[in-house]
Formats: C-alpha cells, structure tokens, sequence
C-alpha cells in the first residue's frame, strides 16, 4: 500500500511540476512579441497547441488554467502587462477572448488524435488555433462595437503568422505526442 501511494505521489509532483513548468513558458512566449493594435502578435499561440500536444488534454488544460490565474491575481504574465500585473482589470481588456480561447484551444489540440497523417493533424491544429481567435473577436467585438471590423483588426494580421506555427507544429508533431508517454 506504501508503494502504491508512493508512486501516485510522485506522478502528482511530476503533473504539478509540468504544470508550473508549462505556465512559465507560456509567460515567455507572451513576451516574445510584435506590437499590433488591439492585440498583439505573440508566440503564445504556439506555446498553447504544443502544451496540449506534448502534455496531454488535462494538464495542458491546468497550464493555461494556472497561467490565467496567475495573470487574474495581478502577476505580469501575460502579453502587454505592466511589471506589476494589474490583474483582472488587465485581463478584461481586449484581450480576454483570446485568453480564455487558450484554455479550450490546449485541450482541442491535446484531446485530438494527432497520429494520423499530416494533412489531417495540419487540420486539427488549425481547428484548434481558430478556437482562440473565435473566442477573441467575439470578445473584442463586445468590447470595442460590432461596427469596427473585428475581423480585419483581431485575426487579418495574424493569419499568415499562424499559418507558419500550425506548420511547424505539424512537421514535429508526431516526436512532440511522445513526450506524453513519460507524464
């Protein structure tokens, strides 16, 4: 009985360390950035589908979950924040859709099957990735009128951007899935 609480112990350490570990390289990828208006261009959205790929649907899902509370509580994780975080003020702004997109668009991408052949794993992360920019232009369109051009200022520029990332992530996707075998 030792031995059993023993080990489920020790996969709970390793879960929380990849989850603490995940939300801290989530933080870095928000500050690799490129200044657009409203919402920035960052390396978050790849961060985001490989946390789901390598990860797994669950823990990937705590990740983005630990990295918005992180955010929510005032510490400067995410994109624009200033050094002392601003809180949930900050993750009201224009940027919230996009945010709370991460957390389904981490566990689309680590819920799906994604050994099958290239072109369909190009699919699923792009279905993945356009989770975070639905959840976003809804947001920014509630948040800024229905009458600016939502699509043209919270997804136009980024598109060819993501494009590369999703392409990226498809070429190694197949040696990223086999990090889940050691979690």
């Amino acid at each position: 009985m030792e031995i059993t609480n023993s080990i489920i112990n020790q996969k709970l350490i390793k879960k929380l360390f990849l989850i603490v570990v995940g939300s801290f390289i989530l933080t870095l990828s928000a500050k690799i950035k490129i200044p657009f208006y409203p919402v920035p261009m960052t390396m978050q959205t790849f961060v985001v589908l490989f946390l789901g790929i390598s990860f797994g649907y669950k823990i990937a899902f705590a990740t983005v979950s630990l990295y918005l509370l992180e955010g929510i509580f005032g510490l400067p994780v995410f994109s624009n924040s200033p050094e002392k975080g601003v809180g949930l003020t900050y993750f009201t702004g224009p940027t919230m859709g996009y945010l709370i997109g991460f957390l389904f668009s981490a566990f689309m991408a680590g819920y799906l099957d994604l050994e099958k052949n290239i072109v369909l794993i190009f699919l699923k992360l792009c279905l993945s990735v356009s989770i975070i920019y639905i959840f976003g232009m809804l947001w920014l369109g509630t948040l800024i009128g229905w009458d600016k051009p939502i699509f043209d200022l919270g997804a136009k520029p980024f598109l060819l951007a993501e494009l590369f990332k999703i392409l990226i992530l498809t070429l190694i996707t197949k040696k990223i899935v086999k990090i889940r075998n050691f979690i």
